[in-house]
């Protein structure tokens, strides 16, 4: 079994396990707001570990996103994408994950895989929100 057979594995098995509660936490403004707290304090705590550098930009966006979306200042997220978003960080904010992470590198192999995969599969969505942060910009 190669690498990306192995990612998309993973990748739904966390989905089938965790996607109904992220979706639940997604759906209510306060629980979408405390997860994206409990996120932002864990990258700040993980964001110089090297094993992170891979995904740095990637949960920089996420992060944004979601802010972006709880400001009402972006609404360009289906229901699918915040679902997908807030599972992306429930599953790096939750310590005792598949992988639990106080297993030296190995405890956040899983969590940098899903970010991933998410990060993937939301490419079209992360485009016109990146391309609508550059317009705030302007």
């Amino acid at each position: 079994m190669d690498a990306t057979t192995e990612e998309k594995n993973l990748f739904e098995k966390v989905k089938a396990i965790y996607m109904n509660r992220a979706m639940h936490i997604a759906s209510t403004e306060k629980k979408l707001r405390a997860l994206l707290e409990k996120a932002s304090l864990k990258w700040q705590e993980l964001s110089q570990n090297p094993t992170f550098s891979q995904v740095k930009f990637q949960v920089e966006v996420f992060i944004r996103m979601i802010r972006s979306h709880l400001n009402k200042k972006y609404s360009g997220l289906s229901n699918r994408s915040l679902g997908l978003l807030a599972l992306g960080l429930f599953y790096f904010a939750l310590p005792t994950d598949l992988i639990p992470d106080f297993i030296p590198f190995v405890g956040y192999v899983d969590d940098i895989t899903v970010l991933l995969a998410i990060f993937k599969s939301l490419q079209s969505d992360i485009a016109r929100f990146l391309e609508w942060e550059r317009d705030q910009q302007a």
